[in-house]
């Protein structure tokens, strides 16, 4: 066996060492809980559920862990029984200082392959890390990345679009990023010297040394959570649950009958030997569906907005109520789901009518006519609606707002 053939082997068969960088501050995802890596996602931190990942892997050996001087008790808290299983170092200034750093404690376990992997990247799976410890070779690094999908532009000095940048070849990079663990150290030790601090990746010191990078395939998945959206995204992810903030409010109304002609039922004049007294057009159903609708968002009942008292609203049609309701519920961005109304009564007959409500209906609410029902059912004769003393209705609305129900 040659020499280099046993160097070979030795990287082989040696436990991979990681340097996890997690000094950065941010800014750009809020400080709720501290810093992104320490904010929680799926009931727990980012940070935690990224060392998971490595230390179940069979192949990984030494972990270090670039913290902020600041973090101490935020990292012991967020890795729990972890912290116990990995060195922690303060980061410097910058992530490749950082990592620098990382790999100065890591020189006395001499892994033969390491791998620089960003705390923020939690969705970092087995398959992935198998992927790119695989490609580390002798004097050659690993670099899992994806090919860019979207067109790409360069913005001149005034902010206009100056070029297309051709994508063809172009991938974006993703970590871990493994190497060989002596020439990465090496190439962070001379850029170091030479002052040289622009380095966003490892991959680009390598770039920058000499040392040939293999891009592996990445993964969709292992995003790099940056801003605060992100963090939400993550965390609806993790819990695989939402709870949309859909609304249901129900309406009750009744009016007796007096001396008259017609009624007027879901905005519907039917003729009819009496007519429903009240201080409007006595529209029972308009009535109900105007109190199933305020109670989506809160509003009170219909009382409050059009009290009887006030003479405004003598012989007013009752579509005025609805269309009040309706526009309070979407100034709260909510949106109508489905309107139901039952009217009891004795008669007059609904039924040959119910097409013109529904019509009625759809325009009021600004929905189409399949999200309405309107149903009749009698009173069996019982009580005052069964004697035809008056007519009755139960109203229900589905609205959806934005947002979710809180927790």
């Amino acid at each position: 066996m040659t020499e280099a053939s046993e160097k070979l082997v030795g990287l082989a068969t040696d436990k991979v060492g990681v340097v996890i960088v997690a000094a950065g501050r941010g800014a750009r995802a809020g400080q709720a809980d501290g810093p992104k890596q320490y904010q929680r996602i799926g009931g727990r931190a980012v940070i935690a559920r990224t060392l998971e990942t490595f230390l179940a892997h069979p192949e990984i050996g030494p972990v270090v862990v670039a913290i902020h001087a600041d973090d101490r008790a935020l990292f012991d808290k967020a890795a729990g029984a972890n912290a116990e299983r990995v060195t922690t170092v303060v980061g410097g200034e910058s992530r490749q200082a950082s990592v620098r750093l990382g790999l100065l404690e890591l020189r006395g376990q001499a892994p033969g392959r390491v791998l620089v992997h960003d705390a923020v990247r939690p969705f970092v799976d087995t398959a992935l890390i198998d992927r790119t410890i695989a490609a580390i070779g002798e004097r050659q690094g690993a670099l899992p990345a994806l090919p860019v999908a979207d067109t790409l532009k360069r913005e001149s000095a005034s902010g206009m679009i100056e070029e297309t940048v051709p994508r063809a070849g172009l991938h974006a990079a993703q970590t871990p990023q493994g190497f060989p663990f002596w020439p990465l150290l090496a190439a962070h030790e001379k850029a170091h010297h030479l002052g040289k601090t622009d380095f966003t990746d490892d991959a680009a010191i390598a770039e920058w040394a000499h040392i040939p990078v293999k891009i592996v395939q990445g993964s969709p998945d292992n995003v790099k959570l940056t801003w605060a959206k992100d963090i939400a995204m993550a965390d609806q992810r993790l819990t695989g649950e939402r709870f949309p903030d859909i609304r249901t409010g129900n309406g009750y109304d009744v009016h007796a009958f007096e001396p008259g002609d017609h009624v007027t039922l879901c905005g519907v004049a039917i003729p009819h030997g009496k007519k429903l007294s009240g201080h409007s057009d006595a529209d029972v159903g308009l009535h109900a569906l105007t109190d199933a609708l305020l109670a989506t968002c809160g509003a009170g009942d219909i009382g409050t907005h059009f009290p009887p008292s006030d003479p405004q609203w003598k012989g007013a049609a009752s579509k005025i109520f609805v269309e009040h309701a309706a526009r309070l519920v979407r100034e709260r961005g909510g949106r109508i789901a489905n309107a139901d109304i039952t009217l009891i009564c004795e008669a007059p007959r609904v039924g040959p009518h119910r097409d013109a409500m529904t019509k009625a209906l759809s325009a009021m609410l600004g929905i189409s006519s399949d999200r309405i029902s309107i149903k009749a059912t009698t009173n069996e004769k019982l009580g005052f609606v069964g004697r035809e003393e008056g007519i009755a209705a139960i109203a229900t609305a589905s609205v959806v707002f934005p947002g979710e129900v809180p927790a």
